[in-house]
């Protein structure tokens, strides 16, 4: 659902040009998320978790107030950042430990965010319908988180 719309490309470009000259983290994280919220239909909450003292915490985000802190391991995103592995999941009430933060989420896509070959965050979306993510949006948000990561090396630290 949705994906047809998506043109990765365009947004790969937008973001490129977005963050260019951006040195400061949360401002990179911030606009990367209202950039995606602007172009993915049939979402209902983007925003990227921030590894912080072995935990989860909520960075910039687009939607409702969120959980935070999500423990390693626990739920899509703790078992995305502790595996350092996307999780793309068609029925989120399906997945063991799923921790609900809003209870419209039915559907979600988790992609890892790295510095110096480490898990530093991730970006959680969800989607108020069922098998909302495609290979081809696991693939076109990859190639972006990949793009941010570049951007990410040369803010200050």
């Amino acid at each position: 659902m949705g994906s047809n719309t998506t043109n990765y490309n365009t947004i790969f470009q937008q973001l490129e040009g977005l963050n260019a000259d951006e040195r400061y983290l949360i401002t990179l994280l911030s606009n990367t998320s209202a950039l995606l919220n602007e172009n993915l239909s049939d979402i209902n909450w983007i925003g990227f978790y921030l590894m912080e003292d072995g935990q989860l915490i909520l960075g910039p985000f687009q939607g409702r107030p969120a959980c935070t802190p999500i423990q390693l391991g626990s739920g899509v995103c703790g078992t995305s950042a502790q595996k350092d592995i996307v999780q793309r999941v068609d029925d989120v009430h399906a997945f063991p430990g799923h921790i609900a933060c809003d209870a419209r989420s039915q559907s979600e896509i988790v992609i890892p965010l790295h510095q110096d070959n480490k898990v530093i965050g991730l970006l959680d979306i969800d989607a108020p319908v069922k098998s909302r993510f495609s290979q081809e949006d696991e693939d076109g948000l990859i190639q972006l988180m990949k793009v941010l990561e570049k951007q990410i090396a040369q803010t200050v630290k």
